[in-house]
């Protein structure tokens, strides 16, 4: 099981500022010496918390295509790319081009987005964000798996549409897409080549959102063997800050080999990628966190 770190690149809600790019860079490197097997990022505008100061964030896709660049090992991704903020077509090609620049470590996490303050914000529109989601896949499966399309829909439109030159692989990125919920789960199914479940703790929080999906791949008449299962998880580590209040669900703790037990947990239940959101996001977390990797990898014999 391949097992990725969460590269936080918003303000921190206390300090009120966010990591630079350099320091980011640094923190990526650090972590694809250590052993990370992939870097994510999220894709947000900002985050307005209801009656709540405005936290910032840099936009994904460029500190992203600047990490293709700063790492050599690393699969990157995003967790995930919110649909209406790109035209899809547009996003397709992006997604091949930054395959390009990083030789094939790109995932594309595609995802239709929830955080209604920022939409309005940035005059971006929030409603049938399912229904944008799924003409959008129409648009930008075929143009990763085949490299052209040709698509007319209410709300977006690819007449004739090619993307050349192709990145370095034949079908593409792999697309990853985050979800719950049936119809989303329906369309995952249909579409994705990976799903991702997110913000779980112990691996028996993936019991409900894994049924479901496996429910969702029976209906659409999916294998569910031929998509990858990938997983948000949080850990948290106490003696750096006390645990946050609003979590949706308790995160893994404890020492290096009990974190690295619960991640081989996940493992066992058939999850083939582990993505990381560290409680605190410090450097003092992530040197914790390296050691439960070298745990878990002595644990799984990887």
């Amino acid at each position: 099981m391949k097992i990725g770190l969460v590269v936080v690149i918003a303000e921190h809600p206390q300090l009120r500022r966010s990591l630079s790019y350099q320091k980011t860079k640094v923190i990526a490197q650090q972590a694809e010496e250590a052993g990370f097997d992939s870097l994510w990022l999220y894709d947000h505008l900002f985050y307005r918390p209801e009656g709540k100061p405005t936290i910032g964030i840099w936009e994904s896709w460029t500190f992203l295509s600047a990490l293709a660049e700063a790492t050599q090992r690393v699969e990157i991704g995003t967790l995930v790319t919110c649909n209406s903020f790109r035209n899809p077509a547009i996003l397709a090609k992006m997604a091949i081009t930054l395959d390009e620049v990083s030789q094939g470590r790109l995932i594309l996490g595609l995802g239709a987005g929830w955080n209604k303050a920022e939409f309005e914000a940035f005059g971006i529109p929030f409603d049938h964000r399912v229904d944008r989601f799924e003409e959008a896949l129409q648009i930008i499966h075929p143009l990763l798996k085949q490299g052209r399309v040709d698509f007319e829909g209410k709300y977006y439109q690819a007449k004739d549409c090619e993307i050349r030159p192709q990145g370095p692989r034949p079908a593409g990125p792999p697309l990853m897409i985050g979800s719950f919920g049936p119809r989303m789960l329906r369309l995952t199914a249909r579409y994705a080549d990976l799903w991702n479940t997110c913000y779980l703790g112990e691996v028996d929080t993936l019991g409900k959102p894994l049924q479901e999906f496996l429910q969702a791949c029976q209906e659409t008449g999916r294998d569910p063997a031929s998509v990858g299962i990938t997983a948000l998880v949080y850990v948290h580590y106490p003696s750096l800050l006390p645990l946050p209040d609003g979590l949706d669900n308790p995160p893994i703790s404890g020492t290096p080999t009990q974190i690295a037990k619960a991640l081989l947990a996940y493992q066992k239940a058939g999850v083939e990628h582990i993505m990381i959101h560290l409680i605190p996001y410090k450097t003092a977390a992530i040197r914790k966190l390296e050691q439960a990797l070298r745990v878990y990898r002595q644990l799984s014999g990887s």
